[in-house]
């Protein structure tokens, strides 16, 4: 029989420890950013409006159909001095709807509109370092407070919208995924709309680029994580948020918008984000190959410095992960007999 020294070996601990403080990372981003990712396979078709629900132009089952959500039309500018490009698209929406009222809410209206009714958001809403982030927040809150429709300058109307008051709260898918704050409808104190403006507050962050700090702080990619973690939660049908999918949005003679060149607030950095999503494939490859590249730096960096450290220490280093059992080695029994 021979006796042999028994020891753990310090890299397999070593080893162990490095894949536990990368889950553990790793772990915590995905939690951190479930909702985003979660995102990323959500194709509105749960609470989508299908094309069947949606009566004809003109036809006489629009009339039959209930009215949840009030005759109001919204929409926002800095002024009443509205760009040429954009009058004619306001003025369809106001055509196809004499029975509506109008409602323009400049940047001094919706000012004054906050302090009286939300004075707990003033502060917050004066604070934006962007224009485009008030003229965002506003929508909602005006949403919640009147109902109604909600409708960007450039979304001109196409067709009359009478078919959307039939349901409790409304918006529209955009693609590749998620939903836009451009084109909304809802009733009075719907609770996802309530549930948006006390969100508001949450988001307020800078994240570097202008781009993303407006688009995660009131723009779209808010409304949309909003959104869906709203829909996590089971809610009764009235609840519910249904979807305008895209072909009934634009591009169609039955669709009930038609678009104007608009985004006039985006900047270089908007650019940047709309190449990466054009080839989000080659960029993905890319990551993967970065992370991997990182990773095996770190493991470098892990078995060469934290390591050695405690190996030369002999486990009672500062940098020790371990401590010996015993100042006795181990020692087991191998049988080589046959």
């Amino acid at each position: 029989m021979i006796v042999r020294p028994r020891r753990f070996s310090r890299m397999r601990r070593g080893t162990i420890i490095f894949l536990v403080i990368n889950l553990i990372v790793l772990g915590f981003l995905l939690n951190a950013f479930s909702t985003l990712i979660s995102l990323l396979f959500e194709n509105g078709s749960a609470d989508a409006i299908l094309p069947s629900e949606i009566p004809a132009p003109g036809s006489d089952l629009i009339e039959k159909r209930p009215q949840l959500i009030p005759k109001i039309i919204h929409q926002t500018y800095i002024n009443t001095s509205i760009p040429e490009q954009w009058k004619a698209g306001q003025q369809s929406c106001i055509d196809l709807h004499p029975d509506y009222e109008y409602k323009l809410w400049t940047d001094e209206k919706s000012r004054e509109f906050i302090a009286a009714e939300y004075p707990w958001f003033l502060e917050t809403f004066d604070n934006y370092p962007f224009p485009i982030q008030r003229a965002d927040a506003i929508r909602y809150f005006i949403l919640s407070y009147y109902g109604g429709i909600y409708i960007d300058l450039d979304d001109g109307c196409n067709r009359s919208l009478d078919p959307l008051l039939s349901y409790s709260a409304w918006v529209r898918f955009t693609v590749p995924t998620g939903i836009s704050n451009d084109a909304m409808g809802s009733v009075k104190g719907h609770p996802f709309f309530d549930n948006v403006i006390t969100s508001l507050q949450k988001y307020q962050r800078n994240w570097g680029m202008p781009y993303i700090t407006v688009m995660y702080s009131t723009g779209p990619l808010f409304l949309s994580v909003i959104w869906k973690e709203y829909m996590n939660i089971a809610r009764p049908a009235e609840e519910h948020v249904r979807i305008l999918m895209p072909s009934e949005y634009k591009g169609h003679t039955w669709s009930f918008f038609n678009i104007t060149k608009g985004s006039s607030w985006h900047r270089k950095d908007a650019k940047t984000i709309f190449w990466m999503a054009q080839h989000w494939i080659a960029l993905t490859v890319c990551g993967f190959a970065v992370a991997g590249v990182v990773g095996a730096l770190l493991w470098y960096a892990w078995s060469t410095w934290v390591m050695k450290v405690g190996k030369t220490s002999g486990g009672r280093g500062r940098f020790s992960f371990w401590k010996r059992i015993s100042s006795k080695e181990r020692y087991e029994l191998v049988d080589r007999m046959a």
